[in-house]
């Protein structure tokens, strides 16, 4: 394996499994993990200066959300999205986002309606400026504000693991809404 990962520092308020599950995440997400590229445990746990244990959860909760591909007899690889996997969890997404929506407006408060105002605003505005930065930044609060306000934290948990498997490709996909848009 030619990845080169730093030794895990560990922070006592989160478990190793779930230190080493972002860590791996992350990796994946910055392309120091290459789609198609195989992780061998004993690897991994020596790169990160922990054991096989915390790895193997990690890649186990890998495999759950998209980040990589178990081969029985083959061994563990990362996952390359295609466009026909994007497309289906854009489907699945636009779903969950309406019925969020739905939910949202029967038990929304005055303040959270509020909050969700002055983010549109500052969307716009950043958009005007062409300030990618900030538009994802803002549009990512509008919505984990209106999720929140739906008040099904069930609902919340299987957008945000959808969410986890779109976060590579969401900022191209704004750029081109932005630079297509008159």
């Amino acid at each position: 394996m030619n990845s080169k990962l730093a030794p895990i520092k560990l922070d006592s308020y989160q478990p190793l499994r779930e230190v080493v599950f972002e860590t791996l995440r992350d990796a994946i997400r910055k392309g120091i993990l290459k789609p198609g590229e195989r992780l061998m445990e004993i690897h991994l746990a020596e790169q990160l200066g922990v054991s096989r244990t915390p790895v193997r959860e990690a890649i186990r909760k890998l495999e759950l959300e998209g980040y990589v591909i178990m081969m029985p007899r083959r061994g563990t690889y990362v996952s390359n999205l295609s466009i026909k996997d994007i497309n289906e969890v854009f489907e699945i997404r636009t779903s969950l986002d309406s019925l969020a929506s739905g939910l949202a407006a029967e038990r929304i408060t005055d303040d959270e309606l509020e909050q969700l105002q002055r983010l549109l605003v500052i969307i716009g505005e950043a958009i005007k400026d062409h300030d990618m930065e900030k538009i994802v930044e803002a549009d990512t609060k509008f919505h984990d504000l209106l999720y929140q306000a739906s008040r099904n934290n069930r609902l919340v948990g299987i957008i945000y693991n959808l969410r986890e498997q779109l976060t590579s490709f969401r900022a191209k996909s704004m750029a081109c809404l932005l630079y297509t848009s008159p």
